[in-house]
């Protein structure tokens, strides 16, 4: 959720310029710009703010990469492609490697394991 602060700034000072999937939206400045002379680009998130839920295409667009809007273009569709799956880090189901502590300190033996000498 966006702050009063980003709200009150995109009702007077910005213009919506589209959304993407997962019901963000996005916006870019009437007027400002920026000290490199772009038009000030941000996002307000649906719902929880995470980062990762920018797709590829709007990123490219907010960190002026591209200057098409991803709505004016179509966007490759590639059969290796996977859908968004949130930032797990911190949650119960985060990934936790072989070894880990919170994960039974179980792992494969690996060659590189020390092995004392015994005479």
């Amino acid at each position: 959720m966006a702050t009063i602060g980003t709200l009150l700034y995109t009702l007077f000072k910005g213009r919506s310029v589209g959304g993407d999937s997962y019901g963000n939206t996005y916006y870019e400045a009437r007027s400002e710009r920026t000290a490199t002379g772009h038009k000030k680009r941000w996002v307000i998130y649906k719902g929880k703010t995470e980062a990762s839920k920018v797709p590829p295409e709007w990123h490219g667009w907010l960190h002026y990469t591209a200057d098409i809007l991803p709505t004016q273009k179509p966007r490759l569709s590639y059969s290796w492609l996977k859908e968004h799956k949130p930032n797990l880090t911190g949650t119960k189901q985060a990934y936790l490697p072989p070894g880990h502590i919170n994960s039974g300190c179980e792992r494969a033996a690996s060659v590189a394991d020390y092995e004392a000498w015994r005479p």
